[in-house]
């Protein structure tokens, strides 16, 4: 039986789910500085982001980064490391993280008020993004590499 080089790793899905929870983990941590860019307060980027009102304030912005930054760095360590169990049990929660928001999202589709900012931006932006993302995670996760023949 000849040769058969190992399937690739997907790394451009976990390159795409470790910069996407990166930059999101970046922007939070933007937040605990009391800046609310791209809203004009607290409270309207509460609602934003959330759809209530939640303190933007470094005791709950804080464990949410190291939370993203913990994923983003599962996901890539599954990608270069396949054969560690550890990195594919954390790539499947980040999956099952995501696929959770994803479904959260689908929900306050119908929850929600229409028209609120939190809608639009739920309605195009968060929920697409995490339930590709969550697709992606679940590919670096099952992914395994192909046996030497």
């Amino acid at each position: 039986m000849p040769y058969r080089p190992a399937t690739p790793a997907p790394t451009r899905a976990a390159a795409l789910v470790a910069s996407v929870l990166t930059a999101d983990a970046a922007l939070h941590l933007y937040w605990t500085t009391g800046a609310t860019w791209p809203a004009a307060d607290d409270k309207s980027l509460s609602y934003a982001v959330l759809g209530t009102d939640v303190p933007f304030t470094p005791p709950v912005l804080l464990p949410l980064v190291a939370l993203l930054l913990t994923a983003a760095a599962f996901v890539l360590a599954r990608s270069r490391r396949p054969r560690r169990v550890l990195f594919r049990v954390g790539t499947l929660a980040v999956a099952a993280g995501l696929s959770l928001r994803a479904l959260a999202g689908i929900y306050w589709l119908f929850a929600k008020e229409a028209g609120t900012a939190f809608y639009l931006l739920n309605l195009l932006l968060y929920t697409p993004l995490c339930a590709v993302l969550a697709v992606a995670a679940l590919r670096v996760a099952r992914w395994k590499e192909a046996a030497r023949a």
